[in-house]
């Protein structure tokens, strides 16, 4: 079947299936015209992917998992060392978007939200959060003047 068909059957984008290829996930057969043939075992492959991808599994560790899958004298401790390296980096990113979370809401509740043009939202971005306030440097040169 030609790349348009393996799409629609593994529910993945063209563009997706010609990239797998390129890095050398998938080697669909070639017709003698150049064509890309898919078979069913593509298509399964490409299942395979799809459900690996949107686990958030990297496209290193796709490799890693499809070698293991072909290779059945496979020890299912090297697929659970994968997938356990995979649970700890979705709770390391989890610990840090709980804390960009919390931050956020820190400086979502110091915010005034209405007219006046200081906020602490912008002052934290751009680092000013405990620096001197410009008013306050504006009064001592005033006051060394004076």
């Amino acid at each position: 079947m030609n790349v348009g068909e393996a799409a629609r059957r593994a529910g993945l984008p063209a563009k997706t299936i010609r990239y797998y290829e390129e890095i050398g996930l998938i080697r669909p057969e070639r017709t003698g015209n150049g064509y890309r043939a898919y078979t069913v075992d593509d298509i399964h492959r490409l299942a395979f992917l799809k459900r690996a991808r949107g686990l958030g599994f990297s496209i290193d560790d796709c490799r890693q998992l499809m070698a293991l899958y072909r290779d059945r004298s496979r020890a299912s401790a090297d697929v659970r060392q994968i997938a356990a390296a995979h649970v700890e980096a979705i709770e390391e990113k989890l610990r840090e978007l709980q804390a960009m979370r919390a931050t956020l809401q820190k400086l979502v509740h110091a915010c005034h939200g209405d007219e006046r043009p200081d906020c602490p939202i912008l002052e934290e971005m751009a680092g000013e959060a405990d620096a001197p306030k410009p008013a306050s440097r504006k009064r001592e040169s005033v006051a060394e003047i004076g």
